[in-house]
This record gives structure tokens, sequence and C-alpha cells, in this order.
């Protein structure tokens, strides 16, 4: 409840603090309010109860586990026991790390990107205000492609983020968003180095419609 009047309150403010009436208004006082309020302190605490028990060690190891974890963190510490770092803090420059060639798809086990989307039966209208924000894109590109090489099309499973060559750009490429095939695994929201793309629910609720056969 607390949340959902956070998010009342950021709305309003975005909207009483802009006069476009048409385009997209972003929310970007909400997380900060929602890290500022009792609700993040309060989540924080207990965020790694839930898979400590998703390993061999079972309920018992599970337990002890999680008491250690809470007795060593005591709920105000950043990382886990398991990782050292938050996701994002964790990714290595490109030229730190060896370029892998994945086998083309052979149609039979795997596929190539497309056709694993359209079997999502993900759907976004095209004219609607793009889901995933980023404040400036043109920065976006200058901070990332440099020391990354396009790292958001690498851990995005549905080629939404493409990084597209153009001369016209001091780093030779444009940084392109394709949200109409956005699957909403939020990825690029938790992963991005940079922080900068604020993944929103999308108009109508729209995304991907998976059939069970």
């Amino acid at each position: 409840m607390r949340s959902g009047m956070l998010a009342a309150e950021a709305a309003y403010a975005a909207l009483a603090g802009t006069k476009d009436t048409e385009g997209a208004i972003f929310l970007f006082d909400y997380e900060e309010k929602l890290r500022n309020s009792s609700i993040w302190r309060e989540l924080k605490q207990v965020r790694n109860m839930r898979p400590s028990f998703n390993t061999p060690l079972g309920l018992y190891g599970g337990i002890a586990y999680s008491g250690l974890e809470a007795y060593v963190l005591r709920g105000y510490s950043p990382w886990t026991l398991k990782h050292g770092h938050r996701d994002h803090e964790a990714t290595k420059p490109a030229d730190q790390c060896r370029k892998i060639e994945y086998p083309k798809p052979d149609g039979k086990i795997s596929f190539d990107i497309l056709t694993s989307v359209s079997r999502t039966g993900t759907n976004h209208e095209e004219d609607q205000p793009c889901h995933l924000q980023v404040a400036d894109w043109e920065k976006h590109a200058e901070s990332q492609w440099p020391k990354y090489k396009g790292v958001e099309n690498r851990f995005c499973p549905a080629g939404v983020y493409e990084y597209v060559e153009d001369e016209t750009k001091d780093i030779g490429v444009r940084f392109q968003i394709n949200a109409q095939n956005c699957v909403h695994c939020k990825t690029c929201d938790i992963k991005v180095p940079a922080q900068d793309i604020n993944w929103q629910t999308p108009q109508g609720g729209e995304g991907p419609k998976y059939v069970m056969t």
C-alpha cells in the first residue's frame, strides 16, 4: 500500500512539472522515494532469505545459512555471501573479456532471437510511449559503448537493444531500442552498468502472451 502511495506522489509531481500532455512521463522520483522509505529498509533486511533455501543444503541448512547471513550482514550490506558486488557493478569492460562465438541456430534445438521472440506472442502497439526509459540516449551510448561494446545486446534475450553503425556519431554507432520486442525480463534495469535504463509497465499492460500447450 505504501509503495502505491509513493507511486501516486511521484506521478503527481511528474505531471505537475510538465506541459507535455502527450509524451511519456518519467517517474524518476519514484525509486528515490522508495529507497528513502521504510519499505526499502524492511525488504533489504530479508532480501536473501528465500534464495537461501534453493540450495543443496535443504530446509535446515537453509535456516542455518539465513541465520548466518542475517547475523553477519545484519541487513545493512549491499552484498550477499555469494556475490561480492551488485550485478551492474560486477560487469567487466569488454577488453577484459573474451568474445564468445556462439554456433548458428540449427532451427531444431536452438533458434534465432526473432523466432524465439515471435513464439512468446509479444505485442506492443508501435505508437505507444517507449516503456524502456533512458534519460539521455546520446549520453548513454557515449559512456557505455567505448567501455562495454554493447553489453545490452548480449544480456537482452530479445534483441531489444542495438548499436547501429552511424558515421555521424563520434563513437561510430547509434543507440537504438526496439521496445516492441521486449519480453519484460527486466534484466536491463538491473544489469546495465550505467543504471540509467528504467523499465516501466507498458501502456495497456502489453507484452508477451505465453500460451500453454
